[in-house]
């Protein structure tokens, strides 16, 4: 019975991070102010030779955030000394399984949609970033959890990104695990992973760096799919994992997960604007969005949100067709 229930509970996670629809077939909604998917490939060329020369004379190199070992694993950068940022610099982080730029594998769209609408709308290459923080491969998503390695390469990567364009501030737009991940690289602090030397610091918060967080689609208060076998995978994991607690006699939930319980003890600190986009039809992170009642996808303390409650706005379609919203977020800091 145990290995049953392990076995669904390993094809739900992997779910939740990977779909087998291919959403570029979906079509714009002009009255809603959607934006269809990429049509024509957003570059899969990486970073540009500038920002990767930059990142190794100053300290960076170490992290790889180019990711040459995947076709799109990341994307931005200037083209020369002389190319200047204007716009505000955005920052992408992808979900469990996704990648920075997709290549047409479903499951793994990438930022193409959002980064070739803000391309659109008058942003360059060299006020637009993404990295790829994990495997991008859905055979492992049950495996991921907010490990020391990928807080630690998301800080320096959103730390690095605005020293080297010399922003004040940046914005920061996250998806499904990216939300989560994300939310702590700001928020800094103590944390802790068994798998990886136990207790550390992330360092102070990075607050005042960040103008507009828009979360997409996160597991801010675990995921309803974790309620089945309990915390038996490193992604449902009760530690650094969505595991979202238990009820015990109606009440709770009790157990959370460590890592979530210590990211929503205070709100407020991922930037001076924050915003979730999510969907009540999110056939990944559950209908309705709820776990235990409450509402997974919203950002504790957010300043504002969009919702959606048909298709084709599920998991993905929060991401790949919510573009004009993203951008009028962060640039305007407006749901409308």
């Amino acid at each position: 019975m145990r290995s049953m229930s392990l076995h669904r509970l390993l094809l739900i996670v992997g779910l939740f991070f990977s779909t087998f629809l291919d959403l570029t077939s979906l079509p714009a909604v002009a009255k809603d102010k959607a934006v269809a998917p990429a049509t024509t490939q957003v570059s899969t060329s990486g970073l540009t030779p500038h920002f990767r020369n930059w990142l190794v004379a100053n300290g960076y190199g170490s992290f790889d955030f180019a990711r040459t070992d995947l076709s799109g694993g990341s994307y931005g950068g200037k083209q020369n000394d002389a190319d200047a940022v204007i716009n505000q610099p955005v920052i992408f982080i992808h979900g469990n399984s996704d990648k920075a730029v997709g290549t047409g594998v479903p499951g793994q769209s990438g930022w193409n949609a959002s980064i070739q609408y803000f391309l659109s709308q008058g942003y360059k290459p060299s006020e637009l970033y993404a990295t790829t923080w994990g495997p991008a491969n859905a055979l492992f998503a049950s495996q991921q959890y907010h490990s020391r390695a990928y807080l630690t390469r998301l800080r320096a990567f959103i730390e690095a990104v605005r020293a080297y364009t010399g922003a004040a501030k940046v914005d920061i737009i996250a998806h499904s695990m990216g939300v989560t991940l994300a939310r702590k690289a700001i928020k800094g602090g103590p944390a802790f992973d068994a798998l990886d030397g136990g207790s550390y610091n992330l360092g102070p918060s990075l607050t005042s760096i960040v103008d507009t967080f828009v979360g997409i689609a996160g597991g801010n208060q675990g995921l309803a799919n974790c309620y089945l076998s309990g915390p038996t995978t490193p992604t449902c994991g009760n530690t650094n994992g969505f595991y979202p607690g238990y009820l015990l006699g109606g009440f709770g939930p009790y157990g959370m997960s460590a890592f979530l319980t210590e990211l929503n003890f205070s709100v407020g600190y991922e930037g001076a604007y924050r915003y979730s986009i999510w969907s009540s039809v999110d056939e990944v992170v559950g209908y309705g969005c709820l776990v235990y009642g409450r509402n997974t996808c919203r950002i504790p303390g957010q300043t504002g949100e969009r919702r959606f409650s048909s298709a084709p706005y599920g998991h993905f379609g929060c991401k790949d067709l919510t573009s004009y919203w993203q951008l009028r977020m962060v640039k305007f800091h407006t749901t409308s």
